[in-house]
């Protein structure tokens, strides 16, 4: 498909008008022609009939990125997108399914420039789940609805209906709405300080989000110290008792009641019971020996 060449091509927003006069005057398919076209490419690899493919479906392409003008986003490069787009359906499509290519082709036109929208939109990843990404791209969509139906702005109060419909959180409602509402600012940007009639870029007022090398010390220390108190503790229990614990809560995966009562030849309620008693031994001698700062308490104590 990479082989297809003279497409007509779109330069420059200025040459758009043009652009769009000449792709308006390639004819379209009749079913029949698209379904003979698709077949020789299908099977034959005919470059000639994928061209003729593609190039009856520009207008198509057109028509879906003039709907992502208002991301301030160059058209050219919504319409290349597109047509990326349009070439990767035209290489998957198989007329044998019964649709055509324009129901098809609808939505790998949709994700090429979606994509490209969410790389090139903003300096700071917007999301990539696929709520995040109906988000970013209906929340003016359902905020415009909103407005229409109640002749008002949309306020916060508003947010949780706009989750419910787009099946997100009210948290990222907010968040996506505040992202939208404002440009995207450089982190190295100078906010003045007021007090000392100085300025400090953003970068400098951004918190730490990796924990110190003190917490992470002292994390360690703490999960050392439990990793110590449970050992002990088992050794509080009989040979069966710590058999049974281990088979049911410390291994990746666990026994079943069954398999443990044919393996001890005593019922299912049996083995249930002594998981019960030897689980309570551990977790009172654990809590008896760390303290709420997670140190060992000293025995006797």
């Amino acid at each position: 498909m990479s082989n297809i060449t003279n497409l007509p091509s779109v330069s420059s927003e200025a040459s758009f008008s043009m652009y769009l006069r000449e792709i308006n005057n390639i004819p379209s398919l009749t079913k029949e022609e698209e379904f003979l076209l698709a077949k020789a490419y299908l099977e034959k690899q005919d470059l000639e009939a994928a061209h003729k493919l593609v190039t009856s479906h520009l207008k198509l392409v057109a028509k879906i990125a003039m709907r992502y003008r208002n991301y301030g986003l160059p058209i050219t490069e919504l319409v290349s997108e597109g047509n990326i787009g349009l070439m990767q359906a035209v290489k998957k499509y198989d007329p044998d399914l019964g649709y055509r290519l324009s129901t098809y082709s609808m939505w790998w036109i949709k994700a090429s420039i979606q994509e490209y929208v969410l790389k090139s939109w903003s300096l700071v990843k917007i999301g990539t789940t696929s709520a995040q990404k109906k988000l970013f791209f209906s929340l003016s969509k359902v905020k415009h609805k909103i407005t229409n139906m109640y002749s008002r702005s949309v306020n916060e109060g508003d947010h949780q209906a706009i989750a419910d419909e787009l099946g997100v959180t009210v948290r990222e409602v907010n968040e996506m709405s505040q992202r939208l509402s404002g440009p995207d600012l450089s982190l190295n940007y100078t906010v003045n300080n007021d007090s000392d009639n100085s300025g400090s870029e953003m970068l400098d007022l951004l918190p730490e989000a990796k924990p110190s090398q003190e917490d992470t010390l002292s994390r360690r220390q703490i999960l050392v110290n439990k990793t110590q108190i449970l050992s002990e503790a088992l050794r509080e229990l009989n040979e069966r008792e710590v058999q049974i614990l281990t088979a049911r809560k410390l291994n990746d995966s666990p026994s079943t009641l069954d398999t443990l009562s044919s393996q001890y030849n005593i019922s299912k309620e049996r083995v249930r019971q002594i998981e019960t008693k030897a689980f309570e031994k551990v977790q009172n001698y654990v809590l008896n020996r760390i303290s709420d700062d997670g140190q060992i308490k000293a025995l006797g104590c």
